[in-house]
């Protein structure tokens, strides 16, 4: 089994990528498990969301504890959640920034990637640029930095989860992430 976990704050979308990456993986066949931890429930506080895998049913029912990988939406987290706790030796900690992955001083035996999703939304007019939301970016590039989320699926799961004013940029935003997101060494 897989474990994957999502961390960001109120209103960044974070419950809303698990859900449509699980989507997306589960077109692809697989079995597949999704579902957010709210704590105070305020836009802005830490938020976090789980995806598991696996190609048998999935019995467990419970948050990730130990993910394999770890994705962080908001880089400001960091400082205020312990976002590597539990995580898999030799997993990706894929983290939205625009600062290389030592300017991070996160330490563990992990592979750190950074990735600039809110320069993504941006570029896209997803949010604002005080406020860029960045949820579809950081799904696209943790998808290529896994490599194993077909993107076309994904994409195809993103224009089925947005309302029709949104679903094209926000697909299109992940599909650009894809293309430009570094893989792990």
């Amino acid at each position: 089994m897989i474990e994957i976990r999502f961390h960001g704050r109120g209103g960044q979308g974070a419950a809303m990528a698990s859900s449509i990456m699980a989507d997306a993986i589960f077109r692809m066949g697989k079995e597949v498990q999704s579902f957010p931890m709210f704590g105070v429930e305020r836009r802005g506080a830490p938020v976090a969301s789980f995806i598991r895998i696996d190609d048998k049913p999935i019995w467990v029912r419970c948050e990730v504890y130990e993910p394999d990988h770890v994705v962080v939406l908001d880089p400001t987290l960091i400082q205020a959640v312990d976002v590597t706790s539990g995580l898999s030796k030799g997993g990706i900690l894929l983290v939205n920034s625009d600062l290389p992955p030592e300017e991070l001083k996160i330490k563990g035996d992990y592979k750190i990637i950074t990735f600039d999703g809110n320069g993504v939304a941006v570029e896209f007019g997803l949010g604002s640029k005080a406020q860029p939301i960045a949820n579809t970016v950081m799904m696209g590039a943790f998808a290529k930095a896994f490599g194993e989320i077909d993107i076309d699926k994904l994409y195809e799961c993103i224009m089925d989860a947005f309302p029709s004013h949104l679903a094209k940029k926000n697909a299109d935003a992940a599909k650009r992430a894809y293309e430009l997101a570094p893989t792990p060494d």
